[in-house]
Formats: C-alpha cells, structure tokens, sequence
C-alpha cells in the first residue's frame, strides 16, 4: 500500500505511464512518451490544458472526431432481479443514443456517422466510440464481432470502449489488445470518485482497488486507459475532488473525463433533489471544482471532457450546463485570467 497526496491506494507498480503502438493506418509508430507529451504541450501561444482535439490531431496528422455506437450491451449493475437499480444519476438510455435500440446495426452507426461528419467538419478519420452503457458486458466472441464490424471501413482509425472497471475480465482485454495492433485503442473506466463513502452512496457497485486493478491489467496490454469523474456527488468538497483527481494520477491514467453531476428525469438523483437531500453545483462552483481538479492533474493528461453534455429534454438542473459552448468559454477565460494551466501543481519528478 503506497500513500499518494494523504490517500492510501494501491498503486499499480512499474505501470507504463504511456505505450508505443505500431498502426499502419497511421504509417507508423504512436509514440506517446511523456517527453513526446510535454515536448508539444502548452506554452504562452498554446492552450492551458492537454485537449484531446489537439492530442488527436498531433497523433494522427489530422483532425478526427468520434462516432458514438451504441451496441445495447446493457449493465451489470442494472438488474431488478437481484435489486440492482444501477447508480443514481443513471440516464435511462446509459448516455447513449438510443441508435440500437432503433434497430440499427453497428455497420448502420459507423456508415451513418461517416457521412455526416464527413459532410459537417470535412474530417476523414473517426474513432468508433461504444458509448451506451458497458461495452465490454458480453461474451469476449460477441464483443469481438462488435467491434471488428465497427472497425471495417477505412476511415475508422481508433476504437474507444466505455466501461465498469468490474467488468473487464482478461480475455475482454486480450482481443482489445488484438484490435490495438492495428488500430488506436483506448478503454474508458468510470470511477466518479476515488472515495468510497461516495461509491456506495451512489450505488457504483464497485471501490477504488478494483479501477486500479482494471488500469494494471489494460495498459499491460498496451491499451491506452480513460478514467470518468465526477465533479460535485452528494457529500463531497472540493477537496475530495482534488483527492481523486491525484489518486487517477498516481494511477497513470492517460486520459481523463471531467463530469460536473446533473439531475436527469427518472433518476434516484431526481428524487433526492426533490425531498431537499441534494443541490446541484452553481456554474462558480463547478468552474472552482474543475480548475483545481486540473492544476492536480500531470501536464500531459489528456483531457478528453471538461463539461457535461446533458439531453435538453431530460435535464432537471442545473439549467447552467445547457450553454456548453458558454461553459467552456468562461472555463478558459478564468483560466487565463488567473494564469493556471494543466499540471500547475502537480509534483514533478
């Protein structure tokens, strides 16, 4: 047991902070080494923190942009039978799209994608995101099918697969770590918080060994790991915040996700906004909570998500997140105006 910024964790030991890929598409090696990272990070012209556009782009000599898939794979934590009612913030659709359950096929997704953001943002490469609900709940034959058929047009360069990290059994791992040889891979683990009063308050069905168990185990394979925080649970300061932000660190995750916690309709969280047991963070609060969770992080994290994207027609508060576009403007411009960029204070060794 290692203790990391006051908390104890077990960090996985001799863990790659980044891993070389060998991608033909890409003619040639991924070298995602920290000194690669840090060489093109930030500077006085740059942006303040490690975007995942600007990563993307430096990795693959052009734009690329993602297709959300949505394979219908379901969750292990939602099960009426054996009083599993997934956590409480839980989207109804597991912040997908829906698409499956439209009946349309993978191929359909990806084919669909590629030609509207083809005709929108003139992009040539794409990332097949599996984005609903857990991604790796199935059999590792039908995962394989999966993804294989989402990978078959040229143009899909990576793959990126969300998930639980209780539900990456070996074999999952190994035929993603098959799809790495040939694509850019990365898995997407949703922690939400290091601290596990916040886990079980939440019904997150799992604790913090098991994340960092999950992290081990994906980059031994030379998988690029993702882990999904979020910002401002029932109970939780700032300072817890910033306490799983170093935990995610010291567990050398190469990318994160920061989400600010919204109320959706029909959701545990709806009820308890309801009898006066939760408050959703004002636009301040979060904007404080994300800028010291990324002073925290290493320089050159990259940073997938700073705000949330909430269905209009299901968000119940905070009403401030509708104006993403807003959000994010006035989450640079503080940036600016207090001089504080990625990995500010992050320990260098």
């Amino acid at each position: 047991m290692n203790r990391f910024f006051g908390i104890g964790i077990s960090v996985p030991k001799n863990a790659p902070r980044f891993s070389r890929f060998q991608n033909p598409i890409c003619a040639g090696q991924f070298d995602l080494g920290r000194l690669n990272v840090i060489k093109s990070g930030m500077t006085a012209v740059k942006p303040r923190y490690r975007s995942v556009s600007s990563w993307l782009k430096e990795t693959f000599g052009e734009p690329v942009r993602k297709i959300s898939l949505d394979a219908g794979l379901g969750c292990p934590n939602r099960n009426a039978a054996a009083g599993l009612n997934g956590c409480i913030f839980c989207n109804p659709r597991g912040s997908g799209t829906g698409a499956q359950a439209q009946g349309l096929s993978i191929s359909e997704q990806v084919n669909r994608g590629v030609t509207f953001l083809s005709a929108r943002s003139k992009c040539r490469k794409f990332i097949a995101y599996f984005q609903a609900f857990t991604n790796t709940y199935g059999t590792p034959d039908h995962l394989g099918r999966l993804y294989d058929e989402a990978l078959r047009r040229p143009e899909i360069v990576a793959l990126a697969v969300g998930t639980r990290p209780d539900c990456v059994p070996d074999a999952v791992l190994d035929l993603l770590a098959d799809r790495a040889r040939s694509h850019l891979v990365w898995v997407e683990y949703g922690l939400q918080s290091i601290h596990s009063r916040t886990l079980n308050l939440i019904r997150r069905g799992h604790d913090q060994n098991v994340f960092l168990d999950a992290v081990r185990r994906t980059q031994e394979r030379g998988i690029l790991t993702a882990a999904h925080l979020i910002l401002g649970l029932p109970g939780e300061s700032v300072s817890d915040m910033v306490q799983t932000a170093e935990a995610v660190a010291a567990a050398r995750v190469h990318g994160v996700k920061l989400h600010p916690l919204y109320v959706i309709r029909g959701s545990e969280l709806e009820h308890m906004v309801r009898s006066g047991d939760y408050r959703a963070m004002t636009e301040e609060q979060a904007l404080e909570a994300t800028l010291a969770v990324l002073e925290v992080l290493p320089p050159e994290t990259v940073i997938h998500r700073m705000t949330s994207d909430p269905h209009p027609q299901e968000l119940i508060e905070p009403v401030w997140m509708l104006d993403k576009a807003g959000v994010r403007k006035r989450l640079l411009r503080a940036m600016e105006e207090r001089n504080l960029v990625q990995g500010s204070r992050f320990p260098q060794s």
